[in-house]
């Protein structure tokens, strides 16, 4: 279980709901733009494929890569943009965030290159070793005990296979995450924010981020800050 140092002063961690299912919650998620950051994804994904190659090399084009909590399906929709000839599972639990998906990979035309599917992230219906890179977004803040989602990530990643996570990263205090939420969230809908600022009390520090990283076998050293609201574990599984 990740938890925090005793001794540290911080805000605590409190939970949401794990699966944001209403339809209000995945039309307020959808309208948000999310645009930069999952341009930023995707720019540092295929940037990490390249510079932390496999061994053998393993080329996108015809690779295999599954995406754990896809919400309505922004960032496999912007990585088949890129036709790196990668194929790619999108998979979430809420029922209404997948209508959505479905209806935004249609529209931008790549259902050839991004299939849907409803899966919980916590039990993952695959054999060890089926995906040549496991990525995520925003998932683990999701999952009050998200070790067991990094199992599981890991669990069906080829060996060698690239592991690229990224969640919000919870501040030190409320006044910070307030902060946060206007500059990133201050145009968005009342019930937007409200989600934007649960997300931030949900997540995990770089700390405990890192300590779930070693908990799990990998290095901790490759748990960054990589930006001033978000955490990222990149790198070949295990960590190198």
């Amino acid at each position: 279980m990740v938890t925090s140092s005793p001794d540290a002063v911080m805000l605590p961690r409190t939970l949401e709901p794990e699966v944001m299912d209403t339809v209000e919650d995945a039309t307020d998620y959808d309208r948000m733009d999310h645009s930069a950051v999952n341009r930023s994804f995707v720019d540092e994904f295929l940037a990490a494929w390249e510079e932390c190659p496999a061994s053998p090399p393993v080329s996108l084009a015809g690779a295999r890569l599954i995406d754990l909590g896809t919400g309505t399906a922004q960032i496999p929709i912007e990585l088949a943009g890129r036709h790196t000839g990668c194929r790619i599972l999108a998979v979430d639990l809420a029922g209404e965030m997948l209508k959505l998906a479905r209806r935004n990979v249609a529209e931008a035309a790549v259902e050839e290159t991004v299939e849907i599917e409803q899966v919980d992230a916590k039990a993952l219906p695959w054999d060890d070793g089926q995906f040549d890179g496991v990525i995520s977004n925003s998932i683990i803040h999701h999952i009050a005990e998200p070790a067991g989602v990094l199992d599981e990530m890991v669990r069906v990643l080829k060996p060698g296979g690239m592991l690229f996570v990224r969640d919000l990263m919870r501040p030190d205090d409320a006044e910070t995450v307030d902060r946060l939420v206007q500059e990133y969230a201050g145009n968005a809908s009342p019930h937007a924010r409200q989600l934007f600022h649960q997300s931030f009390h949900a997540a995990l520090t770089l700390e405990e981020t890192r300590q779930m990283v070693a908990d799990c076998g990998g290095r901790s050293e490759f748990v960054r800050a990589s930006s001033d609201r978000h955490w990222t574990i990149s790198g070949r599984w295990p960590i190198r």
